[in-house]
This record gives C-alpha cells, sequence and structure tokens, in this order.
C-alpha cells in the first residue's frame, strides 16, 4: 500500500495555528472530522491523546506521527499538517516539530497501520524531503512531494 491510498490532496492542511502540542492535536482532528462522515471529532482526539499517554509520537527531525484507532472507522486515513513556526511536541530530539502525519485507523487495521507507520517515518527520515515539505507553497506540491517520495521507498 502506498501512502497516496490513504492520503489525498484534500486531507492536507499546510498551515497550522496552534502554538502547542493540544491546539495542534486538536486542529487536525477538528480537520479530520471534517472530512470523514460520521467521525466524532472528541472521540478521534481521545483515541489520539490516549495513544499520547503511552510515549510521544514525535518522532524527531521535526517530525510527529499522533495516531489512533477508531471503532467503527471503515477505513485507514491519513492527514498531513505543516506549522511553519514549530510546535513543542515532546519529541524524542527535543526539537519543535513541523511535519504532522495524524493517521486514523480501524480497530482491526493493526498490519496496514504498521505499514503506513512505517512508510511515513522510512520516507522522512530524509531530510530533502522534509526540506521540500516544508518549502512547499500549497497542498497540491505537498501531494506531490509526498508521492513521490513514497513511490521512491516503495520501489526501494
Amino acid at each position: 500500500m502506498v501512502l497516496s491510498d490513504v492520503l489525498t490532496e484534500d486531507n492536507i492542511i499546510i498551515d497550522l495555528k496552534a502554538r502547542e502540542k493540544a491546539g495542534i492535536l486538536d486542529e487536525m482532528a477538528r480537520g479530520v472530522a471534517s472530512k470523514v462522515f460520521g467521525l466524532d471529532k472528541g472521540r478521534l482526539l481521545q483515541a489520539v491523546l490516549d495513544r499520547e499517554k503511552l510515549g510521544t509520537t514525535g518522532i524527531g527531525h521535526g517530525v510527529a506521527i499522533p495516531h489512533g484507532k477508531i471503532k467503527g472507522l471503515a477505513e485507514i486515513k491519513v492527514f498531513f499538517g505543516r506549522s511553519l513556526s514549530g510546535v513543542d511536541f515532546n519529541s524524542i530530539d527535543g526539537a519543535p516539530v513541523h511535519l504532522f502525519f495524524m493517521i486514523i485507523a480501524p480497530q482491526s487495521a493493526a498490519v496496514t497501520h504498521l505499514k503506513i507507520l512505517a512508510g511515513i517515518s522510512q520516507m522522512l527520515k530524509n531530510q530533502e524531503c522534509r526540506t521540500r515539505l516544508m518549502r512547499a507553497e500549497n497542498p497540491s506540491d505537498v501531494f506531490r512531494i509526498i508521492v513521490e517520495a513514497d513511490r521512491r521507498n516503495v520501489g526501494a
């Protein structure tokens, strides 16, 4: 499965406004809930916050991958958000986070969920990819960068 199977250009926010972790998660959950029919923002936010209690999803290099499993969700969805100013997200390297991938998955999708997490993590280990995402001017550019990077990783 490639990232473009679960991420669409419509699921990209290139200018997150919140300045702290809780605000970023709330802002992204609000955006996600507005795009997934029948998904309650509060339930999504709680699932993501519950996951954060287990340990930060700030994986370093300015990247976080908050995620949660939602009972009754039909399929995995991925959403991208970017904070130009950066946010303290308790990342493992202590650096501010600028790039966020929020994954929501059905409770039954453990294997696919892990593959998506691994794919995003692998893609964002590349400094050039992270830099291009930070410089992208619109959601179309972000989507194109992600699709290109994901295809390179799948082919590798």
